[in-house]
């Protein structure tokens, strides 16, 4: 049987002992750091599958973000360095037709926003995008998990996107 959070929560129902939820929570807390939690495709040298404890593992950042007269905190990962981890031409690699390429990051509903590469590398305009996994020192709100892309420089947030699952590296010119 493979084992899925589903039928883990149903096995942990059916037995109540001490041994059993010790087991279930261990189960659970397991299945749920392993959970592929962004997915970074295309025009990579290396395709990623990041889940909770590979973004724990990479250099951690905060920006503030402003929206409707309320103030946050984010912690997460600079989605500078998320590029950088899956071999994305850079810096002084970029200019040629590595400058003819943007990052499509797609949300769980299907909604997308659009970065060209040099608007998030710091040897160009550096803006710092990040992709958050807590708010004000915990967790998410519901609707924003797994992740939250946060674009703090945008006047207009519609870039800032909740429920992050992909980020794909797409090259006009081959």
């Amino acid at each position: 049987m493979i084992t899925t959070i589903g039928n883990v929560r149903t096995r942990c129902w059916q037995g109540l002992s001490l041994a059993g939820l010790l087991w279930c929570s261990a189960a659970l807390a397991a299945t749920s750091d392993s959970t592929v939690l962004l997915r970074v495709e295309g025009a990579v040298k290396t395709q990623l599958a990041l889940t909770a404890a590979d973004l724990a593992q990479m250099p951690r950042s905060t920006a503030q973000f402003e929206r409707d007269g309320e103030t946050n905190t984010y912690e997460g990962v600079l989605l500078y360095d998320i590029l950088v981890k899956a071999g994305v031409p850079l810096g002084r690699e970029m200019p040629g037709k590595p400058m003819a390429s943007y990052i499509l990051a797609t949300a769980s509903d299907g909604y997308q926003v659009v970065f060209a590469i040099p608007e998030v590398d710091p040897a160009f305009e550096g803006a710092r995008v990040l992709v958050a996994d807590k708010r004000d020192g915990g967790p998410l709100l519901g609707v924003q998990k797994p992740l939250q892309l946060i674009a703090p420089q945008d006047k207009l947030h519609a870039r800032s996107m909740w429920s992050l699952a992909k980020i794909e590296v797409v090259r006009l010119r081959p």
